[in-house]
Protein backbone atom coordinates (compact mmCIF):
# COMPACT_ATOMS: atom_id res chain seq x y z
CA UNK A 1 0.00 0.00 0.00
CA UNK A 2 1.44 3.47 -1.05
CA UNK A 3 2.40 6.02 1.65
CA UNK A 4 -0.45 8.80 2.71
CA UNK A 5 -0.40 11.95 1.39
CA UNK A 6 -0.35 15.24 3.37
CA UNK A 7 -2.88 17.68 2.02
CA UNK A 8 -0.64 20.51 2.17
CA UNK A 9 -3.37 23.42 2.18
CA UNK A 10 -4.47 22.38 5.61
CA UNK A 11 -1.02 21.81 6.55
CA UNK A 12 0.11 25.42 5.93
CA UNK A 13 -2.96 26.44 7.87
CA UNK A 14 -2.77 24.13 10.90
CA UNK A 15 -0.50 23.81 13.74
CA UNK A 16 -0.56 20.63 15.82
CA UNK A 17 -0.07 21.58 19.46
CA UNK A 18 2.23 19.27 21.67
CA UNK A 19 -0.99 17.74 23.43
CA UNK A 20 -2.47 16.43 19.56
CA UNK A 21 -4.71 19.47 19.86
CA UNK A 22 -4.94 22.08 16.68
CA UNK A 23 -4.25 25.21 16.74
CA UNK A 24 -5.25 27.83 13.47
CA UNK A 25 -5.06 31.38 13.33
CA UNK A 26 -8.44 33.78 13.34
CA UNK A 27 -10.40 34.65 9.93
CA UNK A 28 -11.04 38.59 8.97
CA UNK A 29 -7.72 40.06 10.20
CA UNK A 30 -6.60 40.84 6.45
CA UNK A 31 -7.73 43.62 5.63
CA UNK A 32 -10.79 46.66 6.10
CA UNK A 33 -9.02 47.14 9.86
CA UNK A 34 -10.40 50.98 10.01
CA UNK A 35 -14.00 49.56 10.97
CA UNK A 36 -13.28 46.75 13.37
CA UNK A 37 -12.75 48.20 16.35
CA UNK A 38 -9.70 47.69 18.81
CA UNK A 39 -10.85 44.67 20.91
CA UNK A 40 -11.74 43.01 17.70
CA UNK A 41 -8.33 43.42 16.18
CA UNK A 42 -6.47 42.45 19.70
CA UNK A 43 -8.30 39.09 19.59
CA UNK A 44 -7.85 38.27 16.15
CA UNK A 45 -3.71 38.44 16.78
CA UNK A 46 -4.12 35.11 18.88
CA UNK A 47 -4.19 31.12 17.87
CA UNK A 48 -7.25 29.18 18.60
CA UNK A 49 -8.33 26.01 18.95
CA UNK A 50 -9.53 24.31 16.02
CA UNK A 51 -13.61 23.21 15.98
CA UNK A 52 -13.53 19.31 17.37
CA UNK A 53 -16.01 18.50 14.37
CA UNK A 54 -12.76 19.92 11.75
CA UNK A 55 -10.65 18.77 14.26
CA UNK A 56 -11.18 15.15 13.18
CA UNK A 57 -11.10 15.86 9.63
CA UNK A 58 -8.16 18.00 9.66
CA UNK A 59 -6.28 15.26 11.52
CA UNK A 60 -7.17 12.51 8.73
CA UNK A 61 -6.14 14.97 5.88
CA UNK A 62 -2.73 15.68 7.69
CA UNK A 63 -2.14 11.74 8.14
CA UNK A 64 -2.76 11.35 12.10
Amino acid sequence: MPKMKTNKSVAKRVKLTARGKLMRHRAGAGHLKSRKSNKRLRKMRKACLVSPRFARTAKAMLGL
